[in-house]
């Protein structure tokens, strides 16, 4: 895929970069360094990252996968995250064409919304369970997840760049 904007051709993704990714956001998820409200989803930055990018390879059922796990680890209510990721998942999946004739700060602004709307459903769901309002701090953390987006796109992205090519007889 090439935006509109990049004169640079990408590689196709490997898929073992792609999983790999995916494995270590959760981990980064799960890592025992005292969650607070505020902090970045690092999970569902790279799941709506690989929904945009690569939307055949990571779908609705992966990011209801991960969201289960995220359900189990954190000890929430099981289908809690599940559900905020494949709403997030769905909702990327179906802006990605869109999305990617944007710059990348662009694409931020408009993958903002997304982030809001699945804190916003991770939150109903914790109060109309019983749970408490984890407080305003948590409306930090899509705005967190929105600038990381630029980082994201440019570590996600790295791999597949392919190495500038100074042939004069093949223009690609």
């Amino acid at each position: 895929m090439m935006p509109r904007g990049s004169d640079q051709l990408l590689l196709p993704v490997n898929p073992v970069y792609l999983w790999f990714s995916l494995l270590v956001a959760l981990a980064c998820n799960v890592l025992p360094i005292g969650r607070t409200p505020w902090q970045p989803d690092l999970l569902a930055l790279t799941l709506v990252f690989w929904n945009v990018h690569q939307p055949r390879r990571v779908g609705v059922g992966t990011a209801f996968v991960f969201g289960l796990l995220m359900d189990v680890h954190d000890g929430a209510l099981l289908g809690q995250h599940a559900l905020a990721y494949t709403l997030l998942s769905y909702f990327a999946i179906t802006v990605h064409r869109r999305l990617l004739w944007f710059p990348v700060p662009a694409q931020a602004l408009q993958i903002m919304p997304l982030f809001f709307a699945a804190h916003a459903v991770t939150v109903l769901i914790r109060l109309v369970a019983g749970g408490v309002f984890p407080g305003w701090n948590l409306w930090l953390a899509p705005l967190f997840e929105a600038l990381l987006w630029p980082v994201a796109s440019w570590v996600l992205l790295a791999p597949q760049r392919r190495p500038p090519d100074p042939d004069e007889n093949r223009p690609l």
